[in-house]
């Protein structure tokens, strides 16, 4: 079979590698559809993984049942989350899934940027979901991702009657407003500084967004409160200077969000004092588990509010051209969710 290789961030190859042999509990998934991740395009993070094949946002049908599988047979269409944890240790017990030691050494085999995969037992029985007839690979391939946003706003404790402030609007960013409007949230104010994200921030529910680059942010988000600021903050840059935005943006008990890592060697500077005198909060969300990716297909199949998968996606590459797609979500440019056909 045909995978994408990536042996730093500019030389990805597809090469010729063995379709995967599925052992018992495993299953073979004949990948359809897999997205790129924000992540994955991030060269300090992705680079350190090198060689890989990457992509960890597949959907797919079953073609190869292990022994001792009892819950799918061949057929059927199932999205598939690249790690899924052991769900009996005390972390899992706390819903911590991806501090879990099982969560982190699963795998998809090779990866999901190829024609196959091969789901361990672990994945198989704790974290595989089955897609209904009429919900389209592509609206599967976005689940983990929401997933990713549900959980957040499980980090934050997200309700109603917030103020939610979102930095960065690439396809993370768009897709938090997604969860966050279909969870009700009173105010979503959007903030970046290329104009086709904010004006894709508008068309899935952002009530305003502020181009920082133009105007002055405290000031548009303060006019935009009537001077209360943010109650919930999601900070998607992995920048410190995104992070000291969100401190001056935060209002009293209010909560931050850090929804993308820094470099091992970065520091950012508080004022202890902010926390402790208006009750400020700082989470950071990880991943996600199975009560995330269940919960986002929820939100992904939902008929009462219709998922926007075409306003996310807006390129479409076959594998063969997975160096192009790859260059383009790095770009950071006119595009949200680059999607790639395995199978053409």
């Amino acid at each position: 079979m045909q995978a994408a290789k990536l042996y730093s961030f500019k030389d990805i190859r597809i090469e010729e590698v063995p379709i995967p042999t599925v052992g018992e509990g495993e299953l073979l998934v004949k990948v359809e559809t897999s997205g790129i991740c924000s992540g994955d395009v991030v060269p300090w993070y992705i680079e350190k993984k090198a060689p890989l094949v990457p992509g960890h946002e597949p959907a797919g049908v079953v073609v190869k049942v292990g022994g001792g599988v009892t819950n799918f047979k061949e057929g059927d269409r199932i999205v598939l989350h690249h790690h899924a944890p052991c769900m009996e240790c005390h972390l899992c017990r706390r819903h911590l899934f991806s501090m879990c030691p099982t969560w982190r050494r699963t795998n998809l085999d090779p990866g999901g940027m190829a024609q196959y995969v091969r789901l361990p037992k672990t994945n198989v029985a704790h974290d595989t979901l089955k897609l209904a007839a009429e919900t389209s690979f592509e609206a599967g391939a976005l689940v983990e991702p929401t997933a990713c946003c549900v959980s957040a706003m499980r980090r934050l404790q997200i309700n109603a009657d917030d103020t939610l402030v979102v930095l960065g609007l690439g396809v993370m960013g768009i897709l938090n407003i997604v969860v966050a409007k279909f969870y009700g949230v009173k105010q979503i104010i959007g903030v970046d500084r290329v104009g086709f994200r904010m004006q894709k921030a508008l068309e899935v529910g952002a009530d305003a967004v502020v181009d920082f680059s133009k105007q002055e942010l405290k000031q548009e988000v303060a006019k935009l409160t009537d001077g209360r600021m943010a109650t919930k903050i999601i900070v998607g840059p992995g920048s410190i200077a995104a992070m000291e935005s969100a401190m001056e943006l935060i209002g009293v008990g209010g909560t931050i969000c850090l929804f993308t890592p820094t470099q091992g060697d970065e520091r950012w500077s508080i004022s202890p004092a902010k926390l402790y005198f208006e009750a400020v909060s700082v989470v950071a969300s990880y991943s996600c588990g199975p009560t995330d990716t269940q919960e986002a297909l929820r939100i992904v199949e939902s008929t009462e509010k219709p998922f926007p998968t075409e306003t996310l996606i807006t390129h479409r590459f076959p594998l063969q051209d997975f160096a192009k797609a790859f260059e383009l979500m790095a770009a950071a440019g006119d595009s949200l969710k680059v999607m790639i056909y395995c199978n053409p």
